[in-house]
């Protein structure tokens, strides 16, 4: 819960802790950590999941070749497609899966209960997974003080998954470097695009923008900045 300071004249309105958002909270939401507008997002990217892990999983089955039965006894086997790491990343054991159950686990820890049953392969698991966060969303919300990082690492997952899914061709989209923003000490990272027709780009992760010339250009000086101290640490 936010505490009150005993001296109303230090008194700072409550805030979303959600990465991002800081949204004053209104007086109906006292005592609570994450505002109710991300709480109904994140409920929604969860329902949503379990059926775009089901559309990677057929992609990655494709991508490891189909079998097709034929005359003989153990069939032979269709020509994969053309292999795309991060569909083949978000469906393996580190994928989805394991990045809800890590979500899962806290929130076990923090409710002092016992440790989630094995729930089989990523398939099996992510339908569970998701029903138990969906169950326990609105505790978390109101009473898990780190409820905010993980209503960030299920925005950032849903997202991954749904760019994938929804995967349509970017045009005059190009890359131009990796965001240099910086949060909590952590280099954010995040791969940014930018159409060749403006001087605009906007990171997916941090939310962090930069439009004209003049904040393009403070841009691609942090950039530099950050590959030149890469590379000095790689020297």
């Amino acid at each position: 819960m936010h505490d009150h300071p005993t001296d109303l004249t230090e008194y700072e309105w409550p805030v979303c802790v959600t990465p991002g958002c800081g949204r004053q909270l209104w007086v109906s939401e006292a005592g609570r950590w994450a505002c109710r507008p991300d709480e109904d997002a994140t409920a929604k990217r969860l329902a949503e999941l379990p059926a775009l892990f089901r559309q990677l999983d057929t992609t990655a089955a494709l991508m490891r070749g189909a079998r097709r039965i034929g005359g003989g006894g153990s069939g032979s086997k269709n020509p994969p497609i053309p292999p795309r790491l991060e569909v083949l990343a978000l469906v393996g054991p580190g994928g989805v899966a394991a990045r809800l159950s890590a979500i899962e686990d806290s929130w076990r820890t923090a409710l002092g209960w016992t440790v989630a049953p094995w729930r089989g392969s990523p398939a099996e698991a992510v339908p569970h997974l998701v029903k138990f966060l969906t169950d326990n969303l609105l505790w978390a919300c109101g009473g898990y003080e780190s409820v905010g990082q993980d209503v960030e690492a299920v925005r950032k997952l849903h997202g991954e998954c749904s760019a994938i899914v929804n995967d349509k061709p970017k045009y005059g989209n190009v890359k131009i470097g990796l965001c240099p923003v910086v949060i909590e000490d952590r280099l954010c990272a995040e791969q940014l695009y930018a159409s060749a027709r403006s001087f605009k780009t906007a990171c997916p992760a941090c939310r962090s923008r930069w439009e004209g010339e003049e904040e393009w250009r403070q841009l691609r000086a942090a950039q530099e900045q950050i590959l030149a101290e890469a590379a000095g640490v790689a020297a």
